[in-house]
């Protein structure tokens, strides 16, 4: 058979890894050009030296600090010493694998699919590595808990979807980086943007793309550009949030009032009107002693506003008026929808309006990275590629596996291991904000610790409409 052709007796795996590794992995590219990405010494040889151990705790090296004093020839020179921060670092294992048919081989009459293969392994190992990157700092932007960690996490998000322009604009990108790391933010060198977002930028004039010349010699865009100078990468992978734009506001204005045994059903709970004085359960409502509309709006929207569970707490209620009850939907309810109907023959009658309706809109998350944000090492597997035939199934199919360890270790920001079920984490957990801390020098107490500040680390994230 063809070496062209899938097959485990003829397949190289060294020859393939080597063409995996030619073909051009545009965005991991770009985002090593950058320098975000930056090769860790000491990760390396950690790993190395711990018979592949996928945890590892690194050492980093404390700043100088202090008041220097006056040098006047009586005072005394006092000495301090620096402390030694911990890092916890992971490694991240993943493995896949494709099939292919001879029938495939033969019914296109030997067309070379090794070359196509090859092409489309390297393009999912970038999108693996670029996902892990993104759970990674979804994870550290989900830090709570520890009152430094939450800090970097506050200092480092510049959120717009409150003011009155919710869209990035000019000075966005630099009201963030300066946000996050004052006169250090010179050093953030890449941002990460979904397409809506780049696509405003565009509309403002703001993203220049980069272009590249293929093996034809066609020059062709990338989803690359650039933003104040910063590489700019598009990718609709970019967290997304739904959102409210416009609250919308619901009146339940009662016209009649209800008698004993009435039932209104209210953002899908059904009440039932009981005497006064009766046992109240918890969807039941009381008729007031004092009888009418009014009251028994009122009574209403007492029952409404103490309910904190369910579609009813994706309201604000409000008793504004007489007769009238309002639900107002929360900014962080999207999608809430109020109803209100009276029961089949209830002697309640309600008008029930929508006088404002809700518009919904997308909160998307921007990442911006600096020159050695992330330590990256790539620290291979055993048998990084492989074949495997089975000639009976489907008249002979041979499969190809890959797999691939890698470490990407944010700097300044330790992965803790709190909630981790294997000896690799999934993108969930690394996107468990409790995996994550602020690096600090390690003791048990943490009003004695000292913690790295959050200026030196070049990570920093805009949330907007656009």
């Amino acid at each position: 058979m063809p070496n062209s052709k899938f097959d485990s007796k003829s397949f190289n795996p060294e020859a393939f890894r080597y063409m995996v590794g030619h073909v051009p992995n545009l965005k991991l590219n770009e985002i090593k050009k950058s320098r975000a990405l930056a090769a860790n010494p000491d990760i390396k040889a950690v790993f190395a030296t711990e018979n592949g151990t996928g945890y590892a705790r690194i050492a980093m090296r404390g700043l100088l600090d202090g008041d220097a004093v006056n040098y006047d020839g009586s005072t005394n020179i006092t000495a301090t010493s620096t402390k030694t921060f911990e890092q916890g670092v992971v490694v991240v294992g993943r493995a896949k694998a494709w099939l292919e048919r001879d029938f495939s081989y033969d019914i296109t009459g030997g067309v070379d699919f090794m070359g196509n293969i090859a092409a489309q392994v390297a393009e999912y190992k970038d999108g693996l590595d670029q996902n892990t990157i993104l759970a990674i700092l979804k994870g550290i932007f989900s830090m709570a808990g520890d009152t430094k960690s939450v800090e970097f996490v506050n200092k480092h998000t510049l959120n717009i979807t409150g003011e009155a322009t919710k869209t990035v604009g000019a000075t966005t990108l630099n009201t963030a980086m300066n946000k996050a790391c004052g006169a250090n933010k010179k050093k953030f060198a890449i941002v990460f943007v979904h397409s809506d977002v780049a696509t405003g930028l565009e509309n403002l004039n703001l993203l220049e793309h980069l272009k590249y010349t293929d093996k034809d010699g066609v020059e062709r865009a990338l989803d690359l550009g650039t933003w104040n100078g910063k590489l700019v990468v598009v990718d609709d992978d970019m967290p997304t949030a739904p959102a409210v734009s416009t609250q919308g506001v619901w009146n339940i204005k009662v016209s009649t009032k209800a008698s004993a045994g009435d039932k209104i059903e209210i953002c899908g709970t059904t009440f039932t009107w009981v005497e006064n004085g009766g046992t109240i359960g918890d969807y039941d409502l009381e008729i007031p002693s004092t009888d009418n509309a009014t009251n028994q709006a009122t009574a209403i929207y007492t029952k409404l506003a103490a309910i904190t569970t369910g579609d009813i707490a994706k309201f604000t209620w409000t008793n504004p008026s007489a007769t009238n009850v309002t639900a107002t939907q929360k900014t962080t309810a999207p999608g809430a929808i109020c109803t209100a109907e009276v029961g089949v023959g209830a002697d309640m009658e309600i008008t029930f309006t929508n006088p404002t309706e809700p518009v919904e809109a997308t909160d998307y998350t921007t990442y911006v990275l600096g020159t050695g944000a992330i330590s990256y090492e790539d620290l291979g597997a055993k048998v990084p590629y492989e074949m495997a035939r089975d000639p009976k199934t489907h008249g002979g199919e041979d499969t190809l596996y890959m797999r691939q360890r890698k470490c990407f270790a944010p700097f300044g920001l330790s992965y803790e291991k709190a909630v981790q079920s294997s000896l690799s984490p999934t993108d969930a957990e690394l996107q468990n904000g409790a995996n994550w801390v602020l690096v600090h020098s390690g003791e048990p107490q943490a009003s004695d610790r000292t913690y790295i500040n959050h200026k030196a680390i070049p990570i920093a994230r805009i949330i907007s409409r656009g």
